[in-house]
């Protein structure tokens, strides 16, 4: 009696989901950080009163989309590690690490930026931009860069272990 196997080694999907997600994610925040913000910068538009109103409603968009990211990374990092022998903790942290950047860019420096940037007084034409948002800036990018190093490395730590399934 001749048996045909039809088992096959699959590929892990939540390494797929994550390098989908990860490969998204980083190329979003790129095109804002890099496209977006500056061309709407350079065409004047933080100079207009609706600047901070228009900034808060891409960031908050964003914001949410860039949470749902990290909570699949972290999904993804928790799966993938708990289906193979060796626990693989540095993605954990790395996912974990991208995750605590999502919550901070949208539930301390979005907000803190958008109050900083609101008008309170029509009639008061100073375009000074305050200190304050030059340091919360100085934050967000920061946080970006801790993103993208983060993200860049869970990137490349799945290719290697999709390259090593091959």
């Amino acid at each position: 009696m001749t048996a045909i196997s039809n088992i096959e080694y699959k590929r892990p999907i939540w390494q797929i989901a994550m390098m989908l997600t990860l490969g998204f994610w980083l190329s979003a925040s790129l095109v804002l950080d890099w496209v977006i913000m500056p061309s709407l910068y350079l065409s004047g538009m933080m100079s207009q009163a609706g600047f901070t109103t228009a900034g808060y409603t891409i960031f908050w968009n964003f914001n949410r989309m860039e949470l749902l990211a990290a909570a699949v990374v972290l999904t993804g990092a928790l799966a993938v590690s708990k289906t193979r022998y060796h626990r693989q903790i540095g993605a954990i942290v790395l996912s974990a690490l991208l995750l605590t950047v999502a919550l901070l860019d949208t539930y301390f420096l979005t907000p803190q930026m958008c109050a900083t940037g609101i008008q309170l007084n029509l009639f008061d034409a100073a375009t000074a931009i305050p200190t304050t948002m030059n340091l919360l800036h100085g934050g967000y990018w920061l946080l970006e860069i801790v993103k993208l190093v983060a993200g860049a490395t869970l990137l490349n730590w799945c290719w290697q272990q999709q390259a090593e399934l091959r």
